[in-house]
């Protein structure tokens, strides 16, 4: 792709950006409940103490000058400080952030090797049981609410089986130094390999019902490329020519048919973010999405506006990557 094509597409975020810090602002200032009442909460404070709390926090400004005092936080990446913990933003954001990430790299991970031998699978077995119950399964994975899924995943190995933890990310008896707070690789580089097992054991239940979604669109998206795929032109050919079928699916047919599902990979993985924290707050994982909702119950404004600012810009970052291998993979696709 050309580079002033690269400048023009990523210049087209910039609005999409701008259009959600609006709409998270004033979705976040104008939602009922005031910051200062929950953090006084029972204490007895005088009428001043509570003044000079609100100025300290910025409150007493009109809503124009707090969104431009937000706006220019954003663009220099200094959001203030949380409300709630009196420390930086980003500080606050950057500890919880690798939980966040190791989980959905996990889910992505999981739903790639089960969506396309499946999409696969159903492709060349079309019409038959096989098919059938991969569509059936993919339906069902879309549909169900992650947070039910979650719960009986929960009730199911954790309290009835007790084969899996119930929440957090790790056991206490499994203490591991940072390295790069990724907890799987850190015990991995310490040769922890029993802490690695108890952060595995933790990790499987939310990244099973983070991905199932996922699992169940690529599912989807593999299949009906694979067959579209096999009905092309070059694939009748090469049956012709008396090519093994082995031969033809993995060689010729796998390797087109993968295009879109890389694709909507990219997309879907954006995704994962927003489903993270439904996830999060079941499986009490202590990653970003769990601290975002702590933060709206206590108006945390700071630090829900720089959050979800950070999964936008995340997103359409990821879509943005989705346009370019689209492009790189199918060169005859054109932005």
């Amino acid at each position: 792709m050309p580079m002033g094509k690269l400048v023009e597409r990523l210049l087209q975020l910039v609005p999409v950006l701008l259009g959600v810090s609006v709409i998270v602002f004033l979705m976040m200032a104008l939602t009922p409940g005031d910051p200062v009442e929950i953090m006084i909460g029972d204490q007895n404070v005088t009428a001043q103490e509570e003044s000079l709390l609100r100025q300290d926090l910025g409150l007493d400004l009109p809503l124009h000058e707090r969104f431009a005092a937000f706006l220019g936080n954003a663009v220099t990446g200094n959001f203030g400080l949380s409300f709630y913990h009196r420390r930086p933003v980003m500080d606050v954001i950057a500890e919880r952030l690798p939980a966040t990430v190791e989980l959905s790299l996990v889910a992505l991970l999981l739903a790639l090797v089960t969506a396309i031998p499946l999409g696969v699978l159903a492709a060349v077995r079309k019409n038959t049981i096989l098919d059938r119950l991969a569509t059936v399964g993919s339906l069902l994975g879309v549909s169900l609410p992650g947070f039910w899924f979650g719960i009986l995943l929960l009730m199911l190995f954790a309290v009835h089986l007790h084969v899996l933890p119930v929440s957090g990310r790790i056991g206490f008896s499994s203490e591991v130094q940072p390295i790069t707070h990724f907890l799987l690789i850190d015990t991995l580089i310490q040769g922890r390999f029993d802490a690695f097992l108890d952060a595995l054991s933790h990790v499987i239940l939310p990244a099973i019902t983070l991905g199932l979604p996922m699992t169940a669109i690529l599912m989807r998206v593999t299949r009906t490329s694979m067959l579209e795929v096999m009905r092309s032109d070059y694939i009748v050919f090469a049956e012709a020519k008396g090519l093994s079928r082995h031969r033809i699916l993995f060689r010729h047919a796998l390797k087109n048919a993968l295009i879109p599902t890389v694709s909507v990979a990219a997309i879907e993985t954006g995704s994962l973010l927003g489903g993270n924290m439904i996830v999060e707050t079941v499986f009490g994982w202590p990653g970003l999405g769990r601290l975002v909702v702590e933060s709206i119950f206590l108006r945390n404004y700071p630090l829900v506006q720089a959050a979800v600012l950070l999964y936008a810009l995340t997103y359409v970052m990821l879509n943005f990557v989705a346009d370019i291998l689209y492009t790189m993979l199918n060169p005859r696709v054109k932005l």
